[in-house]
Order: C-alpha cells, then structure tokens, then sequence
C-alpha cells in the first residue's frame, strides 16, 4: 500500500482494530479513517453505504466485530450471530459498490470443526461439526470469509481472509463474564493476589490445549498479508505452539506474582479440546510471530494492571 494510501479500520477501538491503526502510523500510513460505533453503526446498510460514499476508501481492514468468551457466546447467541452477519455484509457488500482496491476480513480459529486434526489446516473449514458453545459467532465468521471468496470469485474482488488463533494484549476485555481465557486469567490472579485470597478457581478439567498470539503480532501479520497475499482462501495466522489451560494459569500465576492455589472446576465447559493452527502457508510468505507467551503476559500485565511482573 503506498503511504498516503486512504485505509479504513472498521472496529479501531477494539483490540485488535486499535493494534492495526498503532501499526499503521508506526509504518507512516497517515491517511486513516476511522468510526466508533456511536458516529457509524456497522449493522444500518443505509448509513455504512453513505459512509463509503463519503470517505471512499481505498483499503479496508475489517476488525469490526461483536466478541466474547464462551459464556457470553452461550447466553446471547442470536446477537452474535445476526450482529456480525449485518456488519460484516454491509462493510464487504460496500466495498465492492465502492471499488475499494483490497479488503482484509479478520476471521477467527473458532470457525473451523470442534474435532478435526491438529494441527489445524485452512482446508479443514467446513469439514465436520463446529464447536457448540461459540457456533453463532463462528457461523457468522464463516459467511464472511465465503463473501470474501465469493466476492473474488464472481466480481474479481481482491478481498482476503485472516484467521487469527486466540489473540491477547492491550485493550482486552476483563470483564469476567464476558471476556476470553487469557484476560480472565489475568484479572482472577491479580485480584485474588490483592485480596490475599488462598486459591483461583479456573473453568474446566485443564486439559484442553490453546495457542496465543498478541495482537501486536497480528497488526504486523496483517500488514504482511496485505502486501504478499492474494487468494481465496483464509490463512492462518498464529505460533504454530500450544499449551494447556492448566499450564497457561501456570504461567498467568508467576507473571502476577500469586502465591496461591489452582482450583480446576470439571463442572464448567472446556470448549474445543485443542485449537492450534498450521501457519506453514504464513511462514512460507515470510512472516513469523515475534512476541514470546511468557514476555507478552507480561508485558500485558504491566499495562493492564500497572503492576511490574515478576518476569523478566
């Protein structure tokens, strides 16, 4: 993309739409655009086509998008489902009304099959049943990147698909109920670490494996995949490494400095026993994560906490 390029970042606030406008300006892109939520509301066709016909971007980088963690996703499944296909629609459909000249969907690892092997291959989507407790959200993703394909396929759209494994960093959601493992971790530890309390209570048997990347990571990918990548399928975008949710507490508990015990509640859905994507397709063009699991928690932390981690 040339630097005074006119790019689009749908969901700038969220954190991943916030890494990629960082990463942005930090390469000397300075012709951005951005909406919140309340000045443009992604799911209104009638306002994100007068938005396009406005600003007419030249990119779009659709991080726009409804999220949650597995409670959040089994409690309020018909809002994630339909407020993700409105938004996402509107934003793709727009883009081709307006010659946008490429557009990056930012997909997710929980479109592809509860059970199929590991680690997981982009050929697999659609392959076997999905993951129950975050199938709306996952449903909608999958539309997504089959109106990216289609969209090439049929009007010759130069619209691409990335699918990030579980990202992690600032401007994360906390909040207990809603939020993802790793946050979740996080602010269980801390606040039990404050609160002198004798042990943390973590969702699950503990053995079911995961792979993290921090969003800052995925900016760099992203930007990556803009300039190198050109087809209709999804490429993943992640470490290519895992470890267990029992392992990951592990870990969250030395970088918050807690002292106490891990209590596993068996009582409390694990979701997908495993999750790690093949990135041998990312590699090969070149792009490799540089954030370590253990210096970005902390590094998290310290941000998030404004307490200076144990670690290194």
């Amino acid at each position: 993309m040339e630097k005074n390029a006119k790019i689009y970042v749908a969901g700038h606030r969220g954190m991943v739409g916030s890494a990629l406008v960082r990463r942005l300006k930090l390469e000397g892109y300075h012709n951005l655009v951005v909406r919140t939520s309340q000045e443009l509301d992604l799911r209104k066709q009638v306002d994100v086509a007068a938005f396009f016909e406005t600003e007419k971007p030249e990119y779009v980088l659709l991080a726009a998008a409804k999220v949650g963690g597995i409670q959040a996703n089994n409690t309020y499944p018909a809002d994630f489902l339909l407020d993700n296909l409105q938004l996402q629609t509107n934003v793709i459909e727009q883009s081709h009304q307006h010659s946008v000249r490429k557009l990056l969907f930012l997909g997710s690892s929980c479109v592809y099959p509860k059970m199929c092997p590991q680690p997981i291959r982009e050929e697999y989507l659609l392959t076997s049943p999905l993951e129950p407790t975050n199938e709306a959200y996952a449903i909608a993703k999958i539309a997504g990147i089959k109106l990216c394909e289609y969209f090439r396929k049929q009007h010759g759209c130069d619209y691409i698909s990335a699918m990030p494994t579980n990202l992690y960093g600032p401007g994360d959601n906390y909040d207990l109920a809603n939020s993802h493992v790793l946050p979740a971790m996080l602010r269980k530890f801390h606040e039990a670490k404050m609160n002198g309390q004798p042990e943390v209570v973590i969702w699950g048997s503990g053995t079911p494996r995961r792979e993290f990347l921090h969003v800052d990571d995925l900016a760099i990918a992203c930007l990556h995949l803009l300039d190198n990548y050109s087809a209709p399928a999804p490429i993943n975008v992640g470490t290519g490494e895992d470890l267990t949710i029992l392992e990951l507490a592990e870990l969250v508990r030395n970088v918050t400095g807690y002292t106490g015990n891990i209590q596993l509640d068996a009582t409390k859905p694990d979701g997908t026993p495993r999750k790690l994507l093949d990135v041998s397709r990312l590699r090969a063009l070149g792009w490799e994560h540089h954030i370590d699991l253990r210096e970005g928690i902390a590094r998290v932390y310290q941000e998030s906490f404004g307490t200076v981690s144990s670690v290194a």
